[in-house]
Order: C-alpha cells, then sequence, then structure tokens
C-alpha cells in the first residue's frame, strides 16, 4: 500500500466520511486541512527517503529505524489515539511521550539526511544549515525543548491547542522539531559537546520530572474538559516516571562516553 494510503486510512473517522468540498470552507480551513497537510508532511518526508534509498543506499539497521520512527509517528498522530486524546489529559501526554521520546530519537538513529540530501541536492543543505549549527550546542537545544514542553503544557496554550487544529499542528511540529534538534545534539554529540550532553539530558529530565510532579499532586484538574483529577494525576506519572527513566538511562549512557574518553585521555602513553 503506497504510504499515503497508510495515512488516509490513519485519518481521523471525522476527516473521511465527508467530502473535502461537501462542507463550507471554514470548516474545511479549519477542521479537515490542518489534518491532510500534517498527514502529507509526513508521506513527503517519508517517500523522499524511501526514494533517496534508492540513490545512496541506507543500512539495513537505518531504514528499520527510520520507517519505525515514522510508523509510530502516523499511528500517534492519525489513529485513535489523536481523537481520544482530546478528553484525556492521560493519553494526550501519552502521545506526547511517544513523539519526544520514540519518534524523534528513532529518527535520529536513522540518519536519514544523506537520503534526503540525494534527492533533493544542495538546497537541503540551505534550510539544515541552521537547525544542525544549533544542534552542536545540547544545553541551547535542552533549553528549546524545555521551553516548548512547559508552554504547551500550561492551560490555556493546552486549550488552544485542543480546540484550534492549526495551533495543535503548530504544537506537534514544534514538539517533533525540538525534541529532534534535541536528540542530535546528545546522541551525536562530539567529544567536546558530550559533558554539555550530559547536562542537558540532566537538565530535561529534572524539569520534565518537576512538570510531571505537579500535574500529579495537583488538588484540581488544571485543564478543562482535560478528563478528570485521577486522569491528570496520570499523565503526570507518565511524565514523571516511564519519561524520566528514557532520559535517565541516555544520560548512563553519555556519563558512561565521558569517562570512557576521560580513561583513554589519562592513559600512559606506550
Amino acid at each position: 500500500m503506497p504510504l499515503s494510503g497508510l495515512l488516509l486510512l490513519l485519518l481521523p473517522a471525522g476527516a473521511q466520511a465527508h467530502g473535502l468540498f461537501d462542507e463550507g470552507l471554514g470548516q474545511l480551513l479549519g477542521e479537515r486541512l490542518p489534518a491532510l497537510l500534517g498527514a502529507a508532511l509526513l508521506a513527503v518526508a517519508w517517500t523522499g527517503y524511501a526514494a533517496g534509498c534508492r540513490r545512496r543506499p541506507a543500512a539495513l539497521r537505518q531504514r528499520l529505524l527510520l520507517h519505525g520512527s515514522f510508523l509510530l509517528a502516523a499511528l500517534s498522530l492519525f489513529g485513535p489515539l489523536d481523537e481520544a486524546a482530546e478528553t484525556s489529559a492521560a493519553l494526550h501526554m501519552l502521545q506526547h511521550m511517544l513523539l519526544m521520546l520514540a519518534v524523534a530519537p528513532l529518527a535520529v538513529l536513522a540518519r536519514p539526511l544523506p537520503q534526503w540530501r540525494s534527492l533533493c541536492g544542495p538546497r537541503l543543505d540551505l534550510l539544515w544549515r541552521g537547525p544542525l549549527r544549533l544542534a552542536r550546542r545540547p544545553l541551547a537545544c535542552a533549553v528549546l525543548h524545555g521551553a516548548l514542553i512547559w508552554i504547551w503544557h500550561a492551560p490555556g496554550a493546552y486549550r488552544l491547542a485542543l480546540d484550534n487544529l492549526w495551533w495543535h499542528l503548530v504544537e506537534h511540529a514544534g514538539f517533533l522539531f525540538s525534541a529532534w534538534l534535541f536528540w542530535w545534539s546528545v546522541l551525536r554529540a562530539g567529544p567536546r559537546q558530550q559533558g554539555q550532553a550530559l547536562l542537558a539530558l540532566l537538565l530535561t529530565s529534572m524539569h520534565t520530572g518537576l512538570l510531571g510532579a505537579l500535574l500529579s499532586f495537583a488538588r484540581v484538574p488544571l485543564y478543562r474538559d482535560g478528563g478528570e483529577l485521577g486522569d491528570q494525576q496520570l499523565a503526570g506519572l507518565l511524565m514523571w516516571v516511564p519519561g524520566g527513566l528514557v532520559y535517565l538511562l541516555a544520560a548512563l549512557w553519555c556519563g558512561l562516553r565521558c569517562w570512557q574518553r576521560l580513561l583513554r585521555r589519562r592513559a600512559p602513553v606506550p
């Protein structure tokens, strides 16, 4: 099945039940177009990678990582989870965790830029020059990613994203892009950036843990139409415990790299 067809099947049932031109322009722009635009962007990136692999083959492991990342993104953004997340803070948090802690790092480990570049040519260099320069600074990427996490989990912004699908698209795009930069900066950090990468992971673990704790121990629901208090507390636990575990494991791996580098520097020269 073509990837675009798969994404169409994953669109919410409401977006498939009616033709795009069966209803008014306002509803088309407000309810249909954001979902279709998001699906189209994912389909273009996915099919572009597949086409790029024909020109510049990638290792099997990298292909599996990329396809797994994009399939998980499609299921998270356009499957039943997205519709259920509108009325459940816990499922909304699960969706965010999947995007930031699974989709983004898998895409980084897949290293898809050579395949996209083989298809797009030097134009891709102009597009990614700024972000890749920022990715050399793990702490800056952590601050950017953390700022977006806190902004979009504030009650007002949370409600805005649920009420307006355009802002919902902006929210998810921001999470994916900032998480991709963050994981790129820590997973592909050079020897001189490994210390920064470790600090970036610890900083992210602490502030997301704090946000998770605030949601877990709140005595009243913070999100209107976000579910009951217990649902909100479960959302906080999802960010606090499983999310914190991912950052902790990554920090341990990064710390091990720093330790090994230190041992090599102190090893006597034969």
